[in-house]
């Protein structure tokens, strides 16, 4: 099929020449096209021609759009279901179609069943810097921190980056050029590439340190001189725009300063609206934004204002979105905005007024009056600017203000040809160097329980944000420390606020208090001044914090409506978690190893991995579970046993016992239970893999594929807090398995299996010893020899084998619900 058939039968209209260019012509690196000409039709409908019709190998399997702002970004995802399912192409994983997903936090992005199951398979990927950065620097915003491997590898091998508006980026926008330029030089298993777009995009933002050398390779794509002619494309270049300087200043921060002027601009507004079209108003904090809400609709009785920000729970923004897709009313409609107006909402106005903001985010702005010239034949549309203090330019610093407002001052009209290009460089931030990305590549917290904070590599630190959700708590675990049993957030549930909203919040409350899932010791605990960018932080719905027109708002004091999650949710993981093992079918252990290997291979074949790469995930998935053999592990699994038959007899890999209880691991000693909390059976499997193949080629690799294929046992091995102690002080231990601990004969199959086989943990100490080298020393020499990308990416091959030589195990059993992720998914 021609690209232009293959883009009207998506989109219903005809492309654009530098859409259809952008399809026939290898990928460039920037893309710089003006506002309301289908950035995002263009990059999207040009992957799925690429990969679907073309089978363009250079084309990555995933598309992953970045925005930098969490309004709207469900209304691209459905915009994107749309062009797939006009072209028949839409479908959910497994079906191989092409399976849309949207990455928000909580519990619903990362089940198995949606898009980390499936490398193999054209997706999209939708999300925010905050979720996706992220998770690209190996610390997940909003998921199972166990699971941040995953994602990882996922994300660094067969995958397009769109980053796009990349003025609203702040600092994420330099570790986007950095993560491109280290993939380029440590290398990936599968080939990915960055695509940045912008209507105001300077070059010059990328080149950081690593990127520097890439720079005169970079392709730009933008509009040619015969596009620039043609009269949709002129409506919008020439849209008529006076631009003038409103008479309002705010010149303080205090209550007394913001709502004088809130009430000043509330009248301006006003008097500015013409009825039957849209009035958007440009705000740089989300409480102005939420004080001029307030003030317009106490002035206009018949029209509510709309108000546009990031600070709402999904079933709000779902209402905001239909609100703002109907026809305007008779008497108009008013929307007050913060800068999340930038990236994401496609609309338009007649009357705009905006805050002083670095000229790359006013050219954004502007673009959202008169977006397609309609309003060309009525003496066109008019922007109100406002100047603002130096004290007041929080979120931006004064300097970023100066030079646009010495712009601003010398115009008149804000049309797309009369602006002038964007030459500021970008902003002073924390640069992300290769050495800090290999030292995040170690998942586990320091020994004050703290992990590295990659905050300063996202977003500026005055707009760090975490995700809050609210729930009903008992009078009991509103005064307790720490609650057991509360379930997991589901991402419609979360909400963003600033740190300074946080505090604002808990200084109102003196009983309030905020609690944060430790996932080492499976609670949530209450947090004070604990509390970090990218939490997910539970807060008592009776203690207020939301309002479902304003939203986060830490001065209301009424009761938050819970949104309703299913009665049988679990807890987040924790670190001595089993839930995956405890199904509804028991599985004996030999036949879930051969189940895994076999999984395994036709995953390998399946992505085409090269035959030493294949070879030691194959081994690695062979082994993987062997570790269950273990004595604290069996009786573990033989307590949530249904069948008093399999209790008996036999090694097993899963039991049917579906407990919800936490399980509880332990040895008999002497007639005696002798507990092994933190228990992991990974660690034991790894344990006996060196023991009988301390020679074997890619024995370090096999050995760490084993080890961290629940992403629990990694870079280093070391007790965990509160850990069982042995007797003897002289001891070793860690996670459970002791030194000294001896598994059974464990059978894989016909050609294989594993002697008795006592564990060592030598390896533990730092240097040489009786094993050779300390495990940490095993481990950093394959990230120096593999890089991080390629690591990881295999150790999520591993786990994904499990997972679906799991679910098909499982397939025997009762019917499964998307309800019980965990159990439905059979992660092993």
């Amino acid at each position: 099929m021609k690209y232009a058939d293959f883009f009207n039968q998506a989109a219903g209209f005809e492309p654009f020449p530098y859409q259809a260019r952008l399809a026939e012509a290898p990928w460039p690196d920037t893309l710089d096209v003006p506002t309301g000409l289908g950035k995002t039709a263009a990059v999207t409908l040009a992957w799925l021609y690429k990969r679907r019709e073309q089978r363009d190998e250079a084309t990555p399997r995933r598309l992953i759009w970045c925005l930098p702002m969490r309004v709207l970004v469900e209304q691209t995802c459905r915009n994107i279901e749309h062009w797939l399912q006009r072209l028949n192409l839409h479908g959910l994983p497994g079906e191989g179609k092409v399976s849309v997903h949207l990455l928000m936090g909580g519990e619903d992005d990362v089940r198995a069943a949606t898009w980390a199951e499936h490398p193999e398979e054209d997706m999209i990927l939708v999300g925010t810097q905050d979720m996706l950065l992220s998770r690209a620097l190996m610390r997940g915003y909003g998921m199972s921190r166990y699971q941040w491997p995953m994602h990882f590898g996922l994300l660094h091998n067969d995958a397009l980056w769109v980053f796009d508006e990349v003025q609203l980026m702040g600092p994420g926008l330099q570790t986007s050029a950095q993560l491109e330029a280290l993939r380029r030089d440590l290398g990936c298993v599968r080939q990915s590439r960055s695509l940045w777009v912008s209507a105001t995009l300077n070059p010059g933002w990328l080149g950081t340190v690593d990127m520097r050398p890439w720079m005169d390779k970079l392709a730009r794509h933008a509009l040619d001189a015969q596009e620039c002619t043609m009269d949709a494309v002129r409506a919008r270049r020439e849209a008529v725009k006076h631009l003038e300087c409103l008479p309002v200043s705010l010149e303080g921060d205090s209550k007394t300063f913001v709502q004088a002027y809130v009430t000043g601009l509330a009248e301006r507004v006003i008097q500015a609206h013409v009825p039957g079209t849209t009035t958007l108003v440009v705000l740089n904090t989300v409480e102005r934004a939420q004080g001029l809400a307030r003030a317009l609709k106490e002035r206009t009785e018949d029209r509510d204002p709309l108000l546009v920000h990031a600070r709402f729970r999904a079933r709000e923004r779902r209402l905001l979105e239909q609100a703002l897709g109907t026809q305007v009313p008779p008497e108009g409609r008013i929307v007050v905005a913060t800068q999340a107006v930038e990236a994401g909402v496609d609309m338009t106005s007649r009357t705009l007024f905006t805050e002083l903001a670095p000229w790359s985010s006013m050219v954004q702005r502007f673009g959202r009056c008169n977006r397609y010239g309609e309003y060309n034949g009525d003496g066109g549309a008019r922007i109100y600017w406002i100047d603002l203090d130096d004290a007041v330019s929080v979120p931006y610093d004064a300097e970023q203000l100066a030079p646009s407002r010495e712009r601003l001052r010398a115009l008149t009209s804000a049309s797309p040809v009369d602006l002038p290009p964007t030459k500021e460089t970008a902003p002073e931030a924390m640069v992300l160097r290769r050495k800090d990305l290999l030292q995040l590549f170690d998942t586990d917290p320091d020994l004050s329980g703290f992990d590295l904070d990659v905050s300063p590599y996202i977003r500026d630190v005055r707009e760090t944000d975490v995700q809050v959700f609210w729930r009903t708590l008992n009078r009991d675990q509103k005064t307790a420390s720490r609650l057991d049993d509360i379930p997991r957030p589901l991402s419609r549930e979360l909400c963003r606020a600033s740190l300074s909203q946080i505090k604002s919040y808990r200084d109102k409350r003196k009983a309030g208090r905020v609690w944060a899932w430790d996932a080492v010791m499976g609670t949530w605990q209450s947090v004070s001044d604990a509390i970090r960018p990218g939490m997910t932080l539970l807060l008592d719905a009776e203690a207020g914090g939301y309002d479902p027109v304003l939203g986060f708002d830490a001065a209301h004091k009424g009761d938050v409506e819970v949104i309703p999650v299913p009665a049988d949710l679990p807890a987040p993981e924790a670190y001595s978690s089993d839930v995956r093992s405890l199904l509804r079918r028991a599985v004996p252990l030999d036949m879930h190893l051969r189940d895994v290997g076999q999984a395994a291979g036709e995953l390998c074949r399946a992505l085409e991995l090269d035959e030493v790469f294949s070879r030691s995930v194959i081994r690695a998935a062979r082994w993987h579970d062997v570790g269950k053999a273990h004595e604290a592990f069996q009786n573990m699994l033989r307590a949530a046993m249904q069948d008093p038959q399999a209790r008996r007899a036999g090694l097993w890999a899963k039991s049917d016992g579906m407990a919800r209880a936490r399980p509880e691991y332990f040895v008999e000693r002497d007639g005696l239970q002798e507990k092994r909390p933190h228990f992991r059976h990974e660690l034991a499997s790894m344990l006996a893999w060196l023991e009988h193949h301390p020679e074997e080629p890619e024995s370090n690799l096999i050995a760490y594929l084993i080890a961290a294929h629940h992403g629990k046992v990694r870079m280093g091995l070391r007790a965990l807090q509160r850990e069982q102690q042995p007797r003897d002080p002289d001891l070793l231990f860690a996670r459970g398995v002791w030194d000294g601990d001896a598994l059974p004969p464990v059978p894989i199959d016909e050609g294989e299996s594993v002697p008795p086989t006592v564990l060592r943990l030598d390896l533990m100490r730092l240097g040489d010893g009786p094993q050779g080298p300390s495990w940490s020393a095993r481990t950093q020499s394959l990230l120096s020899e593999h890089g991080p990308f390629r690591l990881a990416w295999l150790e999520t091959l591993v786990r994904l084998a499990d997972w679906r030589a799991s679910r098909l195990e499982q397939a025997e059993g009762a019917e499964h619900t998307d309800d019980e992720p965990s159990q439905e998914n059979g992660h092993g």
